[in-house]
């Protein structure tokens, strides 16, 4: 059974694998039911669900900056910025462009592994980053 301290050193490892770009190594730490909300869409649960969500993201030059790790039972809460270079984000070309944002991360951890995380994340900060601007619909 793991502590609450094994819990903060698998989570903040997660993210320290992601700016490393070691997908594997993050999928060896996932459970096979693992499932992310607020990830990419009709992601299938465990490792094959963390690869879509990377082939999802595509190329990038990623750093993750860990602010804050809170953790309580099996739950872990991470609080982090990304300073990022990506090609393109929601469709709006990235044109080399350095973007950083905030991101939160809730993981649930049994027996060692990341059982569910849930991420909340800036995303509308880094559209605006890129040039997208929000514009009024019309009421048809």
């Amino acid at each position: 059974m793991s502590t609450i301290e094994d819990n903060k050193i698998i989570a903040r490892r997660w993210l320290e694998l992601i700016s490393e770009h070691k997908i594997e190594e993050i999928c060896s730490m996932t459970a096979p039911t693992w499932t992310m909300h607020g990830g990419a869409p009709e992601m299938p649960p465990g490792p094959e669900g963390v690869r879509k969500l990377f082939n999802a993201i595509g190329p990038i030059d990623q750093k993750w900056t860990i602010e804050d790790v809170i953790a309580e039972g099996n739950k872990v809460v991470v609080r982090a910025t990304n300073t990022c270079v990506q090609e393109s984000f929601f469709g709006i070309p990235g044109h080399g462009q350095q973007q950083t944002f905030t991101a939160m991360f809730i993981h649930s951890i049994a027996d060692g592994k990341i059982t569910e995380t849930w991420r909340n994340a800036d995303d509308l900060g880094r559209l605006f980053q890129l040039g997208a601007r929000i514009s009024p619909g019309t009421s048809e």
